[in-house]
């Protein structure tokens, strides 16, 4: 009979999530892990399989607190053009709030693991869609209800989005100034204004 686990999974995912985000996957030593997760090798072992497959539970549970919570909650409470400029004031912010220049741990794992890794590969790649797809939506919906130019199709601003999205995560962690990373944005969001009645 197995015996049951003494530690909280959740928690310790969390640990595992914030180790990878500050060392990255290479970086990160099994002993880093058990140390900052709080439990002996052999138990991370049992639980979670080798380091890949932590990093990978750690990176699913990291989309889903960030990523998936962040649209989920901007798309349903706010009209689809403030939704926009809303998602990149909040990545913005969070991004100067960085003080320890984590960045994006999806983007670190595009960087890192995706060019060499057809699993994460997939995954990253997966994720960039269901972004493309976040802005899509709300830019068609803001194209019908007259608050969103349509001089330009929603699937090219879309993806105009998620480089500038992309573009402020990497940046942030070299030069984490807010004119900087405003200025990226702004010309972006700039486009889907662009045309329509003062």
């Amino acid at each position: 009979m197995a015996r049951p686990r003494e530690f909280d999974e959740t928690a310790v995912l969390d640990a595992a999530i914030r180790c990878f985000w500050a060392k990255g996957f290479e970086a990160t030593s099994v002993r880093d892990l058990a140390d900052e997760m709080g439990i002996t090798g052999a138990s991370l072992y049992n639980a979670f399989g080798d380091k890949r497959a932590l990093y990978r539970r750690a990176l699913d549970q990291y989309i889903a607190d960030s990523f998936v919570e962040r649209s989920h909650r901007i798309e349903s409470t706010l009209p689809p053009r403030e939704a926009i400029g809303a998602f990149f004031r909040e990545i913005i912010a969070r991004s100067l709030g960085d003080k320890q220049r984590k960045g994006c741990m999806l983007v670190n794992t595009a960087l890192e693991l995706a060019p060499h890794d057809p699993e994460f590969q997939r995954v990253v790649a997966q994720v960039f869609v269901r972004i493309e797809a976040f802005f899509r939506r709300l830019i068609q919906a803001g194209q019908r209800d007259g608050t969103i130019a349509a001089s330009q199709p929603a699937n090219d601003l879309a993806r105009l989005l998620l480089g500038a999205l992309l573009g402020i995560r990497v940046l942030a962690r070299a030069r984490p100034e807010r004119e900087l990373l405003e200025g990226l944005a702004r010309p972006a969001l700039a486009l889907l204004d662009f045309g329509l009645a003062a």
